[in-house]
């Protein structure tokens, strides 16, 4: 068993475009690899600080981000590598493991759909687009149905 406690730089911006940790960031590991029948074992936490924008105000938010994984890399001609697809199952090749894909897969399930920079974050206004935790509380528009809008003639 060998216990990994390493931060690394992303080469590349981990997550959606709205939210996710970017290129030349920081990503801390720590991790157990445990040699075991069929391959080598890795489990452990991934941790990083995550940027985007809010999905209802825009602005700018950053979070942090930590994953548990789990996940086996099979030894060359194993059992689990003959009887496993490819997808399923990650390889030992040449003797080495590599772990990008599976941090990236870990930690983009653990991404919000919708990212918001508070739980009561109000968003924009949709006749306007004005902010509404910055616009007073008697903004308001008076929307007319086009349907309707030529009873309006007769009102006056």
């Amino acid at each position: 068993m060998v216990e990994v406690d390493r931060t690394v730089v992303t080469p590349n911006r981990i997550g959606a475009e709205m939210i996710g940790i970017p290129a030349e960031s920081d990503v801390r590991l720590d991790l157990r690899l445990e040699s075991v029948t069929e391959g080598v074992l890795v489990s452990g936490t991934v941790e990083g600080t995550l940027d985007g924008q809010c999905g209802r105000c825009l602005d700018p938010m950053s979070d942090s981000v930590s994953v548990y994984l789990t996940e086996l890399f099979a030894y060359p001609d194993s059992e689990t590598d003959k009887t496993s697809d490819e997808e399923e199952i990650e390889r030992i090749v040449d003797e080495q493991i590599d772990l990008e894909q599976v941090i990236i897969d870990a930690i983009g399930t653990e991404l919000p759909l919708t990212p918001v920079c508070s739980p009561d974050c109000p968003g924009l206004c949709q006749i306007c687009g004005v902010k509404l935790a910055d616009a007073g509380p008697d903004h308001g528009h008076d929307v007319i149905d086009p349907r309707w809008a030529k009873l309006a003639e007769f009102k006056e």
